[in-house]
């Protein structure tokens, strides 16, 4: 087998959720072109010969066994599934993605499609500087200057600033730069399906939390009044040991963590099922042990609608759940939705899963993973450097 090439693109985006774009375009090139081995820093500059809103740029090193063509066409699709459009009619415009072709190996073509070196390289700034940072001294094939040289002889002034923006080659240093995950949900809404997809998927240390062997629940869902109270007793004990256990042991094999539960949701159950006065002495309880909790980097809340969920609960066939009434599920979603509000600080993505089959339908998880990167890029500000 022949030994991969080696190509540098430039990536940019003025429009939209620009750090969602070139991420999303990042993994796209890693998983279709092969793999992506550097990403410069990220750039904001100045539109390039035209009016617009600013760029954010950055660079990347990939390995692929494409020919310059087939990653050329490979590239025009990544750009278009990205919602850009390139005009027959030639200037400038505001751009979702760009990518650009920079060097492939140490290869010169002119074609009427393709030009390798791409001739804008001695001429921006925004392509030079991030470039810099991961091929300083990689030679120009035709100028034979390397990349720190033509950087210098720049006469482009446009003023770039460095961002505090980071991307990733793919989803697995995507949520470890995120480091713990939690899933949660109402009964039924498929927490534990999604956080054990994206375990097995991207090689996370999986939480899971144990209830079925609780002798309260079965009891609880047979008399709620009288079994509420050393339920939610025992299910706190149960949570705060398991959760500081697991939550505290690194794996040195696991690169992040994925839950599917926060402790929190003791107090939103606590809440709904116990009477005023007990509910008062367990939430005295509560924050104690509340305080001496892990919280998560990321919260994503899986709403359902309650006919759906009360329809997965009927699926999933466990007996002591049967019994679960319509109003009790729209009371645990109000509990969630309230705890949601009252701590804004908390980085929450509800997601709205209520004809989304992910874990039969690669393409509804792929849209889950979707949401995930759209949001957390989205809370990625541009941080001056």
């Amino acid at each position: 087998m022949a030994a991969p090439h080696t190509v540098y693109l430039s990536l940019g985006s003025n429009e939209g959720n620009r750090v969602y774009f070139l991420q999303k375009a990042l993994f796209l090139l890693g998983k279709i072109s092969g793999p992506v081995q550097k990403i410069s820093p990220v750039y904001e500059s100045p539109s390039w010969g035209f009016e617009s809103a600013p760029f954010l740029n950055a660079c990347a090193e990939l390995q692929t066994e494409m020919s310059p063509e087939e990653l050329l066409d490979c590239i025009l699709d990544i750009e278009k599934s990205l919602g850009r459009e390139r005009s027959s009619e030639g200037g400038y415009r505001s751009r979702t993605i760009d990518l650009d072709i920079l060097y492939y190996d140490t290869v010169v073509m002119e074609g009427e499609r393709l030009k390798i070196p791409h001739p804008g390289i001695p001429l921006r700034r925004f392509v030079l500087k991030p470039l810099a940072d991961i091929a300083p001294q990689f030679y120009h094939p035709v100028l034979g200057k390397d990349t720190r040289n033509l950087l210098q002889e720049c006469r482009d002034e446009s003023v770039l600033t460095k961002t505090g923006i980071k991307l990733h080659p793919h989803w697995e240093e995507k949520f470890a730069d995120l480091n713990f995950v939690t899933i949660e949900g109402n009964i039924g809404a498929g927490k534990t399906s999604l956080a054990q997809q994206i375990s097995e998927d991207y090689k996370a240390k999986l939480v899971l939390e144990r209830f079925a062997d609780n002798p309260f629940l079965p009891k609880f869902y047979a008399d709620q009044a009288r079994y509420a109270f050393p339920l939610e007793m025992s299910f706190m004990a149960d949570r705060y040991q398991q959760f500081t256990e697991d939550t505290s042991q690194f794996d040195l094999f696991k690169k992040f963590m994925v839950s599917d539960y926060d402790v929190y949701k003791s107090l939103i159950f606590a809440k709904i099922t116990l009477q005023p006065d007990e509910y008062r002495l367990y939430r005295k309880v509560f924050g104690l042990m509340y305080r001496e909790v892990r919280k998560p980097n990321l919260y994503v809340y899986l709403y359902q609608t309650t006919d759906r969920l009360l329809e997965n609960i009927r699926k999933r066939g466990r007996s002591y759940e049967q019994q679960i009434e319509a109003d009790y599920l729209e009371r645990i979603n109000k509990g969630y939705f309230d705890f949601i509000k009252s701590y804004p600080e908390q980085k929450t993505l509800i997601l709205d899963v209520s004809e989304l089959d992910f874990v039969q339908n690669p393409g509804d998880y792929e849209h889950v993973l979707d949401r995930i990167l759209d949001f957390t890029a989205a809370s990625q500000v541009v941080q001056k450097k």
